[in-house]
């Protein structure tokens, strides 16, 4: 008998397919969920474009989100506010040249917007009336950009600069506001000396006459102001580190010499 020719039988064989299977099918059911959930980010926005029903009617916010693998893909915009500086050189309403720039949207729109609005101010008046002047330019900007479907989130005046004939007057004008005001100071200065000085001397005035009311009514007052001033001096002479040899006549301190009114001369 001939063993050689006995067919082999396969081992497995149903096991191998089936494991093949689930492989393609786990292959793609990974595939499908990997391809079936997109993000959006922060500041985004995404619409989703479908092979049947076209571009559909949603808007995605942030998040992640489902999609129908090949049929669907989301197309995503970023929505955040885009700023622009735009720099614009108008005339205000008396004829000064001004260079404004601002901080918004739509440069087309922007420059009309800022010739019709300086127009309407003074050169002054646009740096002390900026916060009106700023509002008005975001109202009209707001109002014309709709139009075109944009929402305006802020508009904001960032500098103004004008001419150099009007800078000049401008600071020469600072300069004479300060000369004036240093100029005010000086004078309440010296009225302020002045009545200090007349307050002064009506003291020592009332003081002299005080004093000389004081010897008339009793003369013994200058004998008194003798031997205060006799006092004085002999506590500076006994304070001094220093050797004095002086007259008592001239030191008032010859006292013994000195004789009561009443005591007669």
């Amino acid at each position: 008998m001939n063993l050689g020719n006995i067919p082999k039988l396969p081992i497995g064989g149903g096991a191998a397919t089936a494991l093949i299977k689930l492989g393609v099918f786990a292959g793609i059911g990974i595939y499908g969920l990997s391809n079936s959930l997109y993000n959006v980010e922060g500041g985004q926005r995404a619409i989703v474009f479908n092979r049947v029903l076209g571009i559909k009617d949603k808007v995605y916010a942030e998040g992640t989100h489902f999609m129908i693998p090949w049929f669907e893909r989301p197309v995503i915009y970023n929505v955040r506010a885009q700023p622009n500086y735009v720099e614009s050189i108008s005339g205000s309403r008396d004829l000064q040249t001004v260079k404004i720039v601002v901080f918004g949207v739509l440069p087309s729109i922007i420059q009309e917007t800022l010739k019709a609005v300086v127009a309407q101010y003074n050169a002054s008046q646009l740096i002390t009336q900026r916060e009106n002047v700023s509002r008005e330019i975001r109202g009209i900007l707001t109002e014309r950009a709709l139009n075109f479907n944009i929402e305006v989130d802020d508009v904001s005046i960032v500098s103004l600069t004008f001419g150099k004939e009007f800078t000049a007057a401008i600071e020469a004008k600072q300069v004479a506001a300060q000369e004036a005001e240093r100029a005010k100071f000086i004078v309440e200065k010296a009225e302020q000396d002045k009545r200090s000085a007349i307050i002064r001397a009506q003291g020592e005035a009332k003081s002299a006459q005080l004093i000389g009311q004081a010897i008339a009514n009793n003369p013994a007052f200058i004998t008194l102001r003798r031997i205060e001033a006799s006092r004085d001096i002999s506590h500076l002479v006994m304070s001094s580190n220093n050797k004095v040899y002086l007259d008592s006549n001239e030191l008032l301190l010859n006292l013994q010499s000195l004789k009561h009114p009443q005591d007669g001369k």
